[in-house]
């Protein structure tokens, strides 16, 4: 139980700090405040500490910038791919997004796969873990590693989600155009034809 409530603690703190770090809105950002004061309270009763020294702790993380961690799912019906189109800028990406605190990789990407495709997997292998700025992807204000699991169906069935227009499973001759700020041909090349060799790893 203390396990639990310490993750619910940083998962609250991880929301928190988001806010605080791109909200335009006073409002908000005194919502988010409160929210970090909650976390903070939480891991308080869980460590007997006093508050004004875990919140210094908290907050004095946020001048030091990690790398982001973005996951995606390769799943394959055949010879053909699991690609999503994303709503964002109307073009194809393998299933994923951000990792979310809280949750492991594998976690991360099997929710990922369930709200973007509609379809259960699990993940089964850790095909790639690739740092962006060593491929062709568009400038972005983050750094990020992107890490491609290999996984496999368990149910469910496809439908769009809140962030996909559709959901597809595609040969690599008929690639529809790809989001490439989540992925680039070369990638989905790759990763498509590690998952096919039983213990084949890339990493930049």
């Amino acid at each position: 139980m203390e396990n639990y409530w310490l993750s619910v603690a940083q998962r609250i703190q991880a929301l928190a700090q988001a806010g605080l770090t791109y909200s335009p809105n006073d409002y908000d950002l005194d919502r988010y405040h409160q929210l970090t004061d909650i976390s903070v309270e939480i891991l308080a009763k869980l460590s007997g500490g006093e508050p004004s020294q875990i919140k210094g702790l908290m907050t004095a993380d946020v001048g030091y910038r990690t790398p982001k961690t973005d996951v995606r799912a390769v799943v394959l019906r055949g010879d053909k791919v699991l690609l999503v189109h994303e709503r964002e800028d109307g073009a194809w990406s393998l299933p994923g997004g951000w990792a979310d605190i809280g949750l492991s990789p594998r976690e991360n990407v099997e929710k990922e796969v369930r709200e973007e495709s509609g379809l259960l997997v699990r993940a089964i292998r850790l095909l790639a873990v690739v740092d962006k700025k060593m491929h062709i992807h568009p400038p972005s204000p983050n750094y990020v590693y992107k890490l491609f699991f290999l996984c496999e169906e368990s149910g469910g069935a496809m439908a769009e989600g809140m962030e996909t227009l559709g959901v597809g499973f595609f040969g690599l001759d008929e690639l529809p155009p790809l989001s490439v700020d989540r992925n680039t041909e070369t990638q989905v090349r790759m990763v498509v034809s590690l998952a096919q060799q039983p213990a084949a790893v890339y990493c930049d």
